[in-house]
């Protein structure tokens, strides 16, 4: 990728695997924007905290979620871009893609926000997205030990949420 005619380029991932293993990351993100839980496979360049990973990738959703619903031609009251959305109100995303990676998004009723990043040739993912949620449901939110908003402890789902990742393909 060339910037502003210079000669630098971004490098290409490698082409995703027919094993799997094409997931780098993985967000779970709640209503309030705190991280419950954050896991990641393959990302060689680790440029920020953690702490502000998640609030840039926090940040991002909030304002394309913002954008695309301001933008939404079916609808005919244009708010003020920056004003939240309900989950499920007005258009929506599901992912985009870069020269290097593919972000794919849900968000369920509850505020429960889900990201995926891939390889960029990564095909749709939004059943993929619902599976990690189910999960999520089942392992998580059912647990009577689990403390709403605190992150996400509970190894039987972080075990089967690795296993399926690594296994897209």
């Amino acid at each position: 990728m060339q910037f502003f005619g210079g000669l630098e380029t971004s490098p290409s991932p490698a082409a995703p695997t027919s094993a799997g293993n094409n997931g780098n990351m993985l967000y779970i993100f709640n209503r309030n924007g705190i991280c419950l839980l954050y896991r990641e496979w393959n990302r060689p360049l680790k440029t920020l905290s953690s702490r502000e990973d998640h609030k840039l990738m926090f940040g991002l959703l909030f304002s394309l979620k913002s954008l695309t619903a301001k933008m939404d031609p079916t609808s005919l009251e244009k708010g003020n871009l920056g004003v939240p959305q309900l989950p499920g109100q007005g258009c929506s995303f599901h992912s985009f893609r870069t020269n290097t990676y593919k972000l794919s998004f849900m968000e369920s009723p509850s505020g429960i926000k889900i990201i995926l990043v891939t390889h960029p040739r990564t095909g749709d993912l939004r059943d993929s997205l619902r599976y990690i949620y189910n999960l999520f449901v089942e392992y998580v939110v059912k647990n009577p030990v689990y403390s709403p908003g605190s992150p996400i402890q509970c190894e039987p789902f972080n075990a089967s949420v690795d296993q399926y990742v690594r296994g897209l393909g």
